[in-house]
């Protein structure tokens, strides 16, 4: 799964936030801010061929100090949010 183009990701102030640009930008209009977590997730979505919930655990459990369980919990959170407002892509 990967990010839809049409996104971009750009640091304001100490937030990272996404925004849709283009012809998205009139179907979405919303601001996503992320934490660092959540902005290295979103890296990872919208390199070339994206990535699967294992590639984005092992990445996270590699770059952060956090238990297993917790990370694959909270990246299944994040997709489904992403998911949900109709951001990824197969």
């Amino acid at each position: 799964m990967k990010i839809k183009n049409g996104f971009i990701l750009s640091r304001v102030g100490d937030d990272m936030v996404a925004v849709a640009t283009g012809e998205l930008s009139g179907e979405f209009s919303n601001l996503i801010v992320l934490n660092s977590v959540g902005a290295f997730l979103w890296e990872k979505l919208s390199a070339e061929g994206g990535a699967d919930a294992e590639s984005l655990a092992s990445a996270v459990l590699e770059e952060y100090e956090i238990d297993e369980k917790t990370a694959r919990a909270d990246i299944s959170v994040f997709l489904d949010r992403l998911s949900a407002a109709g951001i990824l892509e197969s």
